[in-house]
């Protein structure tokens, strides 16, 4: 029988213990969290709370903590850079059998340096050594905890949370104590170890975690293994460094950038398209979806009043999207651009353009809910707008100007 919820008089949940247990198993074979989810029959996002944690905020104010997942204990596996058993035995035959440190060196491909600090440090009093007993020291002294430097040292503890007070993130304050104190080297942290401090529950490091972090998250979001995911953007992409060099300057018009603006859970979108050189602004109505079809038709018909020669490129992120690039230029004669992953700077003018869009549309908001009329309004404002780097004039002025030149 399942659980009694006192406060709502109704059986609770059925506790999932038991496929808490092969979920935790599952992921000691190495299974992703998504596929030891599916195997187990539950939400990924339930996979995830049980892997790492979470913290429950009550109505009353009271904070429950879940601990992460006691997975089963695994073998630990070492990193290559550090000496194998099976090279360890090889280097025991070949001191037997007379060979130099040299040799030893070649024959494992390791520098003379490596084999001969290894025998020094794991040969028996003797002067003996014995690759299995050299094995179970060298895995020993892998191990050894140590306490935490901003945890042994207070002065750089008060000095490190000093700065975290005024706001400042660990990698400003990494830089700093390098930058004020360049010969006091044991300050020389750098910014991971500030935030594992912040985020390890037996440190004094954070004073509540919260507030001395932007992000103000209870625990640290796992990072990805590289090249554990495959990307899913577009196919036969042509870069950002093959653009055309009269776009970088932003003295030709009709070179675009773009990208989309979402909403809660991503769920819905906009998007938006500026001129690099007039900074002039157009939204795209996408009311249904933003698919890779839906957003090229929409962008297309954004842009199919302008003359050729203000539609020249177009420079997008490497959102899935935009994977019918190449039917946008066949349809346009407008080449499409991608910038590089994870580089949004690379479309400058795009970026402050959301920014400036977030005021209509917040994040965390439907923006399903916005007619085209409604979209129409807003690029309207944000046109006749004057701007600072056009000599106060409106987007909409300086590109009525270029229309006239190209019509």
């Amino acid at each position: 029988m399942g659980s009694v919820d006192r406060r709502a008089g109704k059986p609770g949940p059925e506790p999932l213990f038991e496929q808490r247990a092969e979920f935790a198993r599952l992921m000691s074979l190495g299974l992703s969290n998504s596929e030891a989810c599916r195997r187990v029959r539950v939400n990924r996002r339930t996979g995830t709370r049980w892997r790492y944690g979470r913290t429950v905020t009550l109505n009353s104010g009271a904070v429950l903590e879940y601990p992460p997942m006691a997975a089963p204990a695994t073998k630990k596996s070492i990193s290559p850079r550090y000496l194998s058993e099976d090279e360890r035995v090889l280097i025991g035959d070949g001191l037997r059998t007379g060979m130099t440190m040299t040799q030893i060196g070649e024959d494992l491909g390791r520098s003379t340096s490596t084999i001969s600090r290894e025998v020094d440090r794991n040969s028996d009093d003797a002067g003996r050594y014995r690759p299995f007993a050299a094995h179970r020291m060298a895995l020993q002294r892998l191990a050894r905890p140590k306490e935490r430097r901003l945890t042994q040292d207070t002065v750089l503890r008060a000095t490190v949370q000093n700065w975290l007070d005024l706001r400042w993130s660990p990698e400003q304050i990494a830089h700093t104590l390098r930058i004020e104190h360049p010969t006091k080297t044991a300050w020389h942290v750098v910014h991971e170890s500030i935030y594992q401090a912040i985020y390890d529950k037996d440190s004094p490091l954070g004073r509540g975690k919260l507030p001395c972090l932007r992000t103000k998250r209870r625990r640290r979001r796992p990072h990805r293994v590289p090249g554990s995911r495959r990307g899913s953007g577009p196919r036969e992409m042509t870069m950002i460094d093959q653009r055309p060099a009269e776009a970088d300057d932003r003295i030709q018009a009709g070179h675009w950038e773009g990208d989309l603006i979402t909403g809660a859970s991503n769920r819905s979108a906009i998007g938006t398209l500026v001129e690099r050189t007039t900074r002039f602004t157009l939204l795209v109505h996408l009311p249904d979806n933003h698919t890779a079809d839906a957003t090229r038709a929409g962008v297309a018909a954004a842009m199919g009043g302008l003359p050729s020669g203000l539609r020249r490129t177009l420079t997008w992120d490497q959102g899935s999207e935009m994977a019918g690039h190449l039917q946008l230029t066949a349809e346009m004669g407008m080449s499409v651009y991608f910038c590089q992953a994870h580089s949004p700077w690379q479309r400058p003018t795009n970026e402050n353009s959301n920014g400036l869009l977030r005021d209509y549309f917040p994040k965390g908001t439907d923006l399903g809910v916005h007619s085209a009329e409604r979209l129409l309004d807003v690029q309207n404002e944000l046109n006749n707008r004057p701007r600072k780097c056009l000599n106060w004039e409106s987007p909409a002025t300086v590109l009525g100007r270029l229309q006239l030149t190209h019509s």
